[in-house]
């Protein structure tokens, strides 16, 4: 089950990453070029938001389904936060994520919440562009390609 939640996960991530920054780029060049928002942008915003879910369930998963609490009760915190790598992929990898699905998700609110185009776009981009900065500062990049 482990090999197998690790693979979603890992080429989820891909998927990820694109819509993530398809979606960023998207709000950025409407809110500055003054376009009107579309269903085409909000099936957009959307699809970013659910594939980001999806991979923080996969990754949730992935996480209780790894040996990563048994390291830490064996090991304890203090060791596992000396050492680099552990202390990446056991606090900052998905503390990092999980904020960058909240911030996805807490955008994704605010930009319904606006009536005209301008603002949706404003809401997105500010929003999207932090959790697509957190992602790209937290992907493991020396095992993903």
């Amino acid at each position: 089950m482990y090999s197998t939640i690790q693979f979603l996960h890992s080429y989820w991530a891909y998927l990820v990453l694109v819509i993530l920054v398809l979606a960023t780029f998207n709000a950025l060049v409407k809110f500055f070029g003054d376009k009107e928002f579309d269903a085409k942008d909000f099936r957009i915003s959307l699809f970013a938001l659910i594939v980001t879910h999806i991979q923080l369930l996969l990754g949730i998963v992935l996480f209780f389904a790894s040996d990563y609490l048994k390291l830490i009760s064996e090991m304890g915190m203090g060791a596992i936060m000396k050492d680099s790598t552990l202390r990446s992929n056991i606090i900052e990898h998905p503390l990092t994520m999980i904020i960058a699905v909240v911030l996805i998700t807490v955008g994704y609110s605010k930009h319904k919440k606006k009536l005209t185009s301008k603002p949706k776009f404003k809401m997105l981009a500010i929003f999207y562009t932090l959790a697509l900065i957190l992602v790209l500062a937290k992907i493991p990049w020396n095992i993903w390609f």
